[in-house]
């Protein structure tokens, strides 16, 4: 049985600095404290290199907070969470996109393979990527690193 967020992901006094930092770089961010409401847009802005990507890839698990500080769902400590189990709790969408090469909809199937022709239209008016289906060979279109379609991250 997997976890399953109801109602924040807090963040208390978490302190992170890159292991291969040099001991002279301040931490990214230190003893910072928030919460994320479930259910709600969160927008993390910041200039580079303010502790934006390190937020994210704390609360996945690809680092673990330092000086005693916590990264929790739902008051539990992500660092007592099954890592399968948290990693499926999150959705991610990257600045930049990340395209297998294929079609769109094999793209599309790739996040789940059970997709339904009306799965995939849903998924991609939800992302307001109405565009595809003005495309001559709408979800069949090829796309990928070297594909016809190239992919803006704006």
């Amino acid at each position: 049985m997997g976890i399953q967020l109801k109602n924040e992901i807090q963040f208390k006094n978490v302190t992170f600095k890159y292991p291969t930092a040099p001991v002279e770089h301040k931490p990214v961010l230190e003893n910072a404290t928030f919460t994320i409401k479930a259910g709600t847009t969160t927008a993390i802005v910041g200039p580079s290199g303010s502790g934006k990507s390190t937020i994210i890839q704390l609360i996945e698990r690809f680092y673990d907070p330092m000086a005693g500080g916590q990264v929790c769902f739902d008051d539990v400590d992500i660092r007592d969470i099954d890592l399968k189990d948290l990693r499926e709790q999150i959705g991610y969408v990257s600045q930049e996109p990340i395209m297998i090469m294929g079609t769109i909809r094999d793209n599309l199937l790739f996040g789940d393979k059970d997709a339904s022709e009306r799965d995939c239209r849903e998924a991609l008016e939800r992302a307001s990527a109405n565009f595809v289906f003005e495309q001559e060979n709408g979800m069949d279109t090829f796309v990928g690193t070297s594909g016809i379609m190239n992919m803006s991250g704006g």
